[in-house]
């Protein structure tokens, strides 16, 4: 993983706060769906804002493949450093 994967996983953890108002801690192994109950609205909204804070296109073919903060991070990762995700 690179030097900036922390990076990345605060920078969904305060954006999912924000966003959710979450009464608890969101970790690595927080569950977009499950735990913070977000609707395929409330799941754009998010891409979107990581998109445009880490420059990146996350595909929405991806989307089945993204149940955790860790496996959103790992994409925005594998994005930024080049490697098919």
């Amino acid at each position: 993983m690179s030097e900036g994967y922390q990076e990345i996983v605060g920078a969904i953890c305060e954006t999912l706060s924000a966003a959710t108002k979450s009464q608890f801690a969101i970790t690595e192994t927080t569950l977009l769906k499950r735990d913070l109950n977000l609707d395929s609205l409330a799941e754009m909204d998010l891409l979107m804002a990581l998109e445009d804070r880490f420059d990146v296109s996350i595909s929405i073919n991806h989307l089945p493949e993204i149940e955790t903060v860790r496996d959103l991070a790992d994409a925005i990762d594998k994005i930024k450093r080049g490697v098919a995700a």
